[in-house]
């Protein structure tokens, strides 16, 4: 299992270092950069966010950016604003950027001990997507890292796991990730149900492959990822368990 620090970056990610969302514009709150935009229909950004294992001063916010997305921005709103999609309660903030399981998946990284909402958009063939406002509960609420799940192999090549909620049942869905041990994503999907199995596709409910995920290599080494997510988006337990193909 990649160490605390290392969890999710590629061996690559020196090169990519951590980019910065520098656009300068930071004067227009996120309901004029709508505005701005209302000629074109606003599409979907998948996101949520989880708080750093060990820091709960450090959240990542997880998108996922769809091919050719450009212009990738974050607003954040005050945690007291009472009606979360007032999109003009939420200013721009520029904060690194580093990529997830070989860049399939990027995060912002925060580093702020103040609890927030918070939003992502990006612009996708001149049309805006924004992601559903995401509760950041850092404090209140950080993010249980596990590596409790249990792991059948009576299937070759296609093992299934199953899994229990954290101390906070909450979770109204749960994302599964396959990856090599070097993070290399293979598989990425969304269940109701505390259980996946490897490509088996009967209880998933949303999916970020674009291609049929590769045969496991008997012997190899992989590693499974599992985010429990609430109906705000925030994540309260993540599980992460190195296993080898059986």
């Amino acid at each position: 299992m990649l160490t605390r620090k290392l969890l999710f970056l590629v061996v690559i990610a020196c090169f990519f270092s951590c980019q910065v969302d520098t656009n300068s514009d930071l004067s227009i709150n996120l309901q004029e950069y709508i505005d701005v935009n209302s000629n074109n229909s606003v599409g979907e950004v998948i996101a949520c966010a989880a708080s750093e294992e060990q820091n709960t001063a450090v959240s990542y916010i997880f998108y996922y950016p769809l091919v050719e997305a450009t212009d990738i921005r974050y607003y954040e709103a005050d945690i007291t604003v009472v009606d979360s999609n007032d999109f003009s309660k939420y200013t721009r903030k520029r904060l690194p950027i580093e990529p997830v399981f070989g860049g399939k998946l990027e995060r912002f990284v925060r580093s702020d001990t103040e609890e927030a909402w918070c939003i992502v958009t990006f612009m996708l063939q001149g049309t805006l997507h924004k992601s559903n406002p995401i509760r950041l509960k850092n404090i209140s609420k950080p993010t249980e890292w596990l590596s409790n799940v249990s792991i059948d192999f009576s299937q070759s090549g296609t093992p299934k796991f199953s899994w229990n909620d954290g101390s906070i049942a909450e979770n109204a869905i749960y994302f599964q990730v396959i990856s090599n041990v070097q993070e290399t994503f293979l598989s990425g999907t969304y269940t109701f149900d505390k259980w996946y199995q490897y490509k088996n596709t009967n209880n998933v409910v949303l999916t970020i492959n674009t291609e049929t995920p590769p045969d496991l290599i008997l012997n190899e080494d992989y590693l499974f990822t599992m985010m429990g997510v609430s109906e705000d988006n925030w994540v309260n337990l993540i599980i992460q368990k190195r296993f080898t193909a059986q």
